[in-house]
């Protein structure tokens, strides 16, 4: 039997206070619902765009969960006013590159290849990318194949100073994505990001026509 993540566990990386605002009120609302955000970002695209990204306690986002927590935060959202200009709502699942911001993320991608950003310098460098190797306590354990020869090539980095990280596209992952995908659930794709739409919100929250 597939276990269950835990909606209450702690989300990780570097937010503006924007990104934290919306998180703060989405949250809730998605755990009441069963779900557990990903990401919540601020971009430029189409003028202005907030992108949530979320998943269920089995890991999935279809396409109906999206419709279903798009139609039930947009009101909130046009209430709360966390954005102080006109802005597009976009909801989809993580996709099969996932953003990683949860220790059990580490834990449940182990043997992929994910790059990792920290907010702080740690021994000297920031970025890293190689194979995740599971975690130890609250460090994410990660296999550097760039390492000179003779330094220790598995890194133990802080789970607090996460700034980003996310996987990267692979045949492995891909051909592993699938094969969850299929036995949560057959007949949808692995390989689209699920993702839906909303009008424009005003500042003033209306919608546009």
């Amino acid at each position: 039997m597939k276990q269950l993540l835990d909606l209450n566990e702690t989300a990780y990386g570097r937010t503006g206070p924007v990104e934290e605002r919306v998180w703060a009120i989405l949250a809730p609302v998605a755990e009441d619902m069963g779900y557990r955000l990903v990401r919540v970002r601020v971009t430029g695209d189409n003028g202005c765009t907030l992108q949530i990204m979320a998943e269920n306690a089995q890991g999935d986002f279809t396409i109906q969960d999206c419709e279903k927590f798009s139609r039930e935060i947009s009101p909130i959202l046009d209430a709360e006013e966390p954005i102080e200009r006109a802005y597009h709502l976009e909801v989809s699942s993580p996709g099969v590159d996932r953003p990683l911001v949860r220790l059990s993320d580490f834990e449940l991608w182990a043997g992929h290849e994910a790059k990792v950003e920290l907010a702080q310098l740690q021994n000297g460098r920031k970025k890293f990318r190689g194979i995740l190797q599971g975690t130890e306590e609250n460090k994410i354990l990660i296999h550097i194949p760039d390492m000179p020869k003779g330094e220790e090539p598995v890194w133990a980095l802080n789970i607090e100073d996460l700034a980003e990280a996310k996987l990267i596209m692979t045949d492995k992952l891909l051909d592993e994505a699938r094969a969850r995908q299929e036995a949560a659930s057959p007949l949808d794709s692995p390989d689209v990001e699920t993702e839906i739409d909303e009008a424009d919100h005003d500042k003033d929250g209306t919608d546009e026509a």
